[in-house]
């Protein structure tokens, strides 16, 4: 996670965030999107891994800057439960798609 902590405190770009096309091809799609976003809110993300379709990736922000960066699986059964990678799956992301996840932040950050 060392190389998106410069992300942290960065002012995210709504209309990219809104760009489904272009976030595809990060490979992720927006699960939530508030628009406007709130003084303190999370924007919601889903990609596949390891074999599903149910990686989440919230993204938190205050004032409109990111204040977290968190990776968890989706449940299917319930979309409300999010369950932390462990430190293995973490490197295992951040291995195989770490440039890809680069460029999908400066993406939402420009």
């Amino acid at each position: 996670m060392e190389r998106l902590k410069k992300y942290i405190g960065s002012k995210i770009s709504l209309d990219n965030i809104k760009d489904e096309e272009k976030l595809k091809t990060f490979g992720f799609t927006c699960r939530y999107l508030p628009d406007p976003p709130e003084d303190f809110d999370e924007f919601e993300f889903v990609t596949d891994f390891e074999g599903t379709n149910n990686l989440g990736l919230m993204v938190t922000v205050e004032s409109e800057k990111i204040k977290r960066i968190f990776f968890g699986f989706i449940s299917p059964d319930d979309p409300d439960i999010v369950s932390a990678l462990t430190e293995d799956q973490l490197k295992n992301l951040l291995d195989q798609r770490g440039e890809m996840l680069i460029r999908f932040f400066d993406y939402i950050t420009q």
